[in-house]
């Protein structure tokens, strides 16, 4: 078992880039634990993350974290996003003590990590596994099938209502401005 991380110093220890963390994946699974892999953008942490990330890591002895890059971001969600940074939400997440491992990754899928990693289990939350149905079906998650053919377990996290990025953005936007008091003469 690693050793706790403490300090920022510790925290950015955590973020690696692919070719260092998949040598301490491997080692660890050599040592017989089990990794836990998920993958998502993370621009505003709320509630719906935490319980998300926390259930995620309790299916395993480590998780790992593919985070999709600025561009990434922009590809999936659309102009103006992400918020947040790509390496400020990498230390967000790395600071969360549920969370292992935080690596960066550009393409549209964590397909590519997956088959570098090999984790023993590939979560993702239900919501994306609907797709125009209302039951969750792993075969609509476009990783599934990768992690399937080396053997690997996908798992679905529920959904928890009315806590995503998308939702809390749009009631931001709808709160009145701050009252602002007028400049003195």
């Amino acid at each position: 078992m690693n050793r706790p991380v403490n300090g920022i110093h510790g925290i950015r220890q955590k973020i690696l880039a692919h070719h260092e963390l998949a040598t301490e994946v491997l080692r660890r699974q050599q040592s017989g634990e089990r990794a836990v892999f998920t993958n998502g953008c993370f621009e505003l942490l709320h509630l719906g993350h935490v319980r998300y990330l926390k259930e995620a890591r309790a299916l395993g002895d480590f998780l790992v974290l593919g985070l999709n890059s600025d561009e990434g971001v922009r590809l999936l969600k659309g102009p103006g996003r992400p918020l947040v940074p790509e390496q400020e939400r990498a230390e967000i997440l790395s600071a969360l003590a549920c969370i292992d491992y935080v690596t960066i990754f550009g393409e549209p899928t964590a397909s590519s990590l997956i088959e570098l990693l090999k984790p023993a289990i590939y979560v993702k939350g239900a919501d994306y596994a609907l797709v125009n149905s209302d039951i969750p079906d792993i075969r609509r998650v476009p990783e599934a099938k990768i992690v399937q053919e080396y053997g690997g377990l996908v798992r679905l996290i529920a959904y928890l209502p009315h806590h995503s990025t998308t939702e809390l953005i749009e009631a931001i936007k709808g709160l009145p401005a701050p009252f602002v008091l007028p400049e003195r003469s």
